[in-house]
């Protein structure tokens, strides 16, 4: 458990979508201050209800692929938090598609810049004021899918196993400042999308999104300080 002295400021990307929803309930429920990050403020404000003022959540519109986007939005939360704690990388994308010798150039650019890209454009203007702090905790959601190739998802693993290499290489390079990277890989997980999407499927095997949070809040307390460069598969009972 977190000391209740100190009041964590977390960033989460993709906050709008369910496994976001669930991170930020979970941090909301440590009495964390939160800002979160979706492409579509409208939904996101939507999904969280319009907060006012005082609830310390920020919400921002912001593509997480360009750097631009990314920097003005880093810029107002650092600005307004002074510091951030955690930054958890939820946003990315899924896509099945053509066989691995018929992906279109579209499809391997959509699906990198997603998952992996992205990943460097989110944490280049965090990371300066988390160095200069020696301490922070980075959490990338990844998935199992990153560990093998799969029929017709040739680009979405490539891109999944391209941003665990990423979050390996950054937790090289920052690990000595005090700072954590490490990320989760789950299966399915059980959201409404995938329950429309596999109709004949059956969910109880699937990792609930509540269960990713949890170990999510794990990776980002002082429980796990020794852990670093790490993927925590989320196998569920699939």
């Amino acid at each position: 458990m977190e000391s209740a002295a100190a009041v964590r400021h977390v960033v989460i990307t993709g906050a709008a979508g369910s496994l976001g929803q669930a991170v930020a309930s979970r941090f909301a429920g440590e009495g964390a201050r939160l800002a979160l990050i979706d492409r579509d403020l409208q939904h996101l404000q939507s999904v969280f209800a319009h907060p006012d003022a005082d609830s310390g959540m920020l919400l921002f519109e912001a593509d997480v692929t360009s750097e631009a986007s990314m920097g003005k939005v880093a810029q107002d939360i650092l600005g307004t938090f002074g510091a951030v704690d955690v930054l958890v990388h939820v946003a990315g994308g899924f896509e099945m598609g053509d066989p691995t010798h018929a992906i279109s150039r579209e499809s391997w650019m959509r699906m990198m810049d997603l998952n992996a890209w992205s990943l460097v454009a989110v944490t280049r203007h965090f990371m300066p004021a988390m160095l200069a702090r020696h301490s922070g905790k980075v959490i990338a959601v990844s998935a199992r899918g990153a560990s093998a190739g799969a029929a017709a998802m040739g680009a979405y693993c490539a891109s999944k196993s391209a941003l665990q290499r990423l979050v390996e290489s950054l937790s090289r390079e920052v690990r000595g400042a005090g700072i954590n990277v490490n990320s989760i890989a789950p299966g399915i997980l059980d959201t409404p999308a995938n329950r429309r999407d596999m109709p004949a499927a059956d969910p109880s095997v699937w990792v609930s999104t509540g269960v990713a949070a949890r170990v999510v809040a794990f990776l980002a307390s002082d429980g796990a300080q020794a852990i670093h460069g790490q993927h925590v598969v989320l196998d569920g009972l699939s």
